[in-house]
């Protein structure tokens, strides 16, 4: 079967010859890509022609909807349940469980790969990019620049604005990123090289410059779906968790501000924009020596809400706050092609270490994506998990999404009637063997994981997360 990452002449690999990895993360992106519906008017023309030359993974979950927990999930294959990394600390490093396993870099530079990227592809926080990737070559400016004043009236946290700035694209970290990348696939590689591109947008300050937001003027851009009262049907837990020491913007500013069509247009501008610099880099991998011979993985770290359920950004255990788009393209991959099945972040670490032909390591929690790449409706018996704090647990299957609290209260949505999630069917007497078959699959330390972390610690909840780093 040929490569499919450029629109050259393709081959299989030689027996011989070790397939390079480029590896994309884009930080805060949901489902509003074109090739997944999430938004209508969703401008995303690369994304959308990358899905086009192998498999993306239409329900594809995160394993905790915030930043740092959701990366060092990805990057050991451990679920947050068993690395005690629930929130913005501690790093892998600082975790008794995750320190003991390689990161994806670090294995790969074992393997013999030379190891290079730039942007965020751990938690930005200071040093931990540097600590863990080999010959990183930085954050570019990270989520700047920022103005002298908020362009936006939230009196919040500095990093939630938005609107046009800067005046030029090259003034944007990600395309300082993605320049870089274009200089890397020019180069001649000694090695086989495992690539890190990490992208800042649509992570906030949501600002692009003004061609990005001409694309969607306000007056046409449309706004989720949503109904009122959407939250009756929830716990008054389900409901604070996503609420308290929270820096966005709550939903309440955002209706009496009239700031939602802002917010919805300016989220659209930043995945325009990134988009772009995707695209970049993808032309480099094609007009470059390396387009035969590279296996390509796109995902984002955690979804995004722009108004569903009642909230803006991330962390939630709904579907807005976990679906996150996966797309694998490469040797021997079919194009074109999209897979329903539950699949889980964590499960890229073994899915290219089976690609690349590399030993599988048993410490991981996640499962190869492999026999789904060879046959997207192969039998997957699996389902996915996510968590946000201790004892709080979403569940997804293909068509059902389960979730269990901490304080023990359910959620139950049927995704073939309902994919927006607005009606809780967890006490409709149809569903009761389904749902039990979900319950089944929370894990039982749950139990054991309140009021203290997973290896002893200090007793902490899902309502003291130190949020000083504005969300990431």
């Amino acid at each position: 079967m040929a490569a499919c990452t450029g629109n050259k002449n393709t081959k299989d690999i030689r027996e011989d010859e070790k397939p390079n990895v480029l590896f994309i993360a884009v930080d805060d992106l949901n489902d509003w890509i074109g090739v997944l519906g999430g938004h209508p008017q969703a401008n995303t023309p690369n994304m959308d022609r990358l899905a086009s030359r192998g498999v993306i993974f239409s329900n594809a979950h995160c394993q905790s909807p915030v930043c740092n927990p959701s990366r060092a999930s990805l990057m050991t294959s451990l679920y947050p349940s068993s690395s005690g990394i629930y929130f913005l600390s501690p790093d892998v490093k600082e975790s008794p469980v995750a320190s003991k396993s390689i990161v994806i870099p670090r294995r790969f530079e074992k393997e013999g790969y030379n190891v290079f990227a730039a942007g965020k592809l751990f938690h930005n926080a200071r040093g931990i990019n540097e600590y863990h990737v080999p010959n990183y070559a930085g954050q570019f400016g990270g989520f700047g620049p920022l103005p002298k004043e908020k362009i936006s009236s939230f009196p919040g946290h500095p990093l939630w604005d938005w609107g046009v700035y800067p005046d030029r694209d090259d003034q944007m970290p990600d395309y300082k990123i993605a320049s870089w990348a274009e200089e890397r696939l020019a180069e001649t590689q000694k090695q086989p090289f495992w690539m890190g591109v990490g992208f800042y947008r649509p992570h906030a300050p949501q600002f692009a410059p003004q061609k990005w937001f001409d694309m969607y003027p306000i007056e046409s851009v449309q706004l989720p779906k949503v109904i009122s009262d959407d939250l009756s049907d929830i716990s008054s837990y389900g409901v604070d968790i996503t609420r308290l020491k929270h820096v966005a913007p709550p939903y309440e500013w955002v209706m009496e501000n009239e700031e939602w069509r802002p917010l919805v247009q300016s989220y659209l501008a930043c995945v325009s924009f990134v988009d772009a610099q995707v695209g970049r880099v993808l032309a480099a991998l094609d007009e470059g020596q390396y387009g035969d011979n590279t296996y390509v993985v796109l995902f984002s770290d955690h979804g995004f809400h722009l108004g569903e359920k009642e909230r803006f950004a991330k962390r939630s255990l709904w579907e807005d706050g976990t679906r996150v788009p996966l797309i694998i393209v490469g040797p021997n991959i079919p194009e074109g092609k999209v897979c329903t099945k539950p699949v889980q972040l964590l499960d890229i670490y073994p899915t290219l270490l089976e690609l690349t032909n590399l030993e599988a390591d048993p410490t991981h929690e996640g499962r190869s994506l492999v026999p789904l790449l060879e046959d997207i409706e192969a039998d997957w018996p699996f389902m996915a998990r996510s968590s946000f704090g201790p004892g709080n647990y979403t569940i997804l299957s293909e068509r059902y999404r389960f979730i269990q609290y901490n304080d023990g209260s359910e959620e139950f949505y049927d995704h073939s009637k309902d994919p927006q999630e607005w009606l809780n069917v967890i006490d409709n007497a149809e569903y009761e063997t389904i749902i039990e078959e979900h319950r089944a699959q929370i894990p039982q330390e749950r139990y054991e994981l309140l009021g203290q972390d997973s290896w002893g610690h200090k007793s902490y909840s899902a309502t003291e997360e130190n949020a000083n780093a504005g969300g990431r």
